[in-house]
């Protein structure tokens, strides 16, 4: 009976193998079809829209995030499973969407993928500008990047990748919430947090000069400046998507006048969030009668 079995499900056509197996989850798909029998390991292992796209995110986006995502043994972890989906599918990964990996895995991604689109790296404590360099040679096809919380990552792969990668549209670059980091305390590491980039318009300008075709920008929590944020809105006249959230060195009149410029924005996110005196220095802003006016008090009031 079991050899029966498995000849009825080894003479499905191609066509509606591929069919089943595109309906299956990124682990059913590994784990599951590739011992069914020896057709479904073929189709599986010769169709190319099959291994298009590799994507972590949905096993990361639980409520609480786990320390045990911070050590070096998991990233060994992660970087062993991207080392042989690269190695197993290579040429047709379009897209990556993965977290805590390192430079190690990364580097055998710019050699073997040169058709990838789409590279989503956020929370990778240990990738830094030696990977990202060989990214922005080896896949010159890139139209999304992520490199969020991705604190070894300065602005020098923000140029390199702006001027290998004439498509890329979509550029994530959001820090940790450094105003009030007790949401991260005991899951990343202090050091980590206090790794925070500080020069948040040496990456505005980066962006502004080698990224003219953006369309969407996330840069929640930067600590750029009104400086900053004009240099973007003057390089990246094409701007459809602006995210500003947490950052708190801009106001509402720096984000109105630098953005006004921006002729096809459709949704930009201001900050909204009430900060402690204690954060900054009252002398530096004024009289506390134009607090409103520095930060955007909606959802709390003094």
């Amino acid at each position: 009976m079991e050899v029966e079995s498995e000849a009825e499900w080894g003479e499905l056509t191609r066509e509606c193998l591929i069919n089943i197996l595109s309906r299956l989850s990124f682990e059913d798909q590994w784990r599951g079809s590739l011992l069914v029998c020896k057709s479904w390991f073929n189709a599986f292992k010769e169709e190319p829209s099959l291994h298009s796209v590799f994507n972590l995110d949905p096993y990361f986006d639980k409520p609480l995030e786990s320390p045990r995502w911070w050590t070096l043994q998991f990233e060994s972890q992660i970087d062993s499973m991207l080392r042989s989906i690269v190695q197993w599918t290579h040429i047709f990964l379009t897209q990556i969407r993965i977290r805590h990996c390192s430079d190690r895995s990364l580097a055998l991604v710019a050699q073997r993928c040169p058709n990838l689109e789409v590279l989503s790296i956020r929370s990778c404590p240990r990738v830094t500008d030696d990977s990202m360099s060989k990214i922005a040679t080896g896949c010159p096809n890139l139209r999304e990047l992520d490199i969020s919380y991705c604190y070894e990552i300065t602005h020098e792969s923000l140029v390199l990748i702006g001027r290998n990668c004439s498509n890329i549209k979509v550029l994530k670059r959001n820090l940790m919430n450094w105003l009030d980091p007790s949401q991260h305390v005991g899951i990343v590491p202090d050091d980590y947090l206090n790794a925070c980039p500080q020069d948040g318009d040496s990456e505005a300008v980066a962006i502004a000069n080698s990224m003219p075709h953006l369309e969407g920008l996330e840069i929640r929590f930067s600590k750029l400046t009104a400086k900053g944020l004009n240099s973007i809105c003057q390089g990246c006249p094409n701007l459809e998507f602006l995210d500003l959230s947490g950052c708190a060195n801009l106001t509402s009149r720096d984000i109105a006048k630098a953005s006004s410029s921006l002729s096809h924005l459709k949704d930009i996110k201001k900050p909204n969030f009430y900060i402690p005196r204690s954060v900054f220095h009252t002398e530096r802003y004024g009289h506390w009668s134009l607090y409103d006016e520095r930060f955007q008090t909606d959802v709390f009031r003094i």
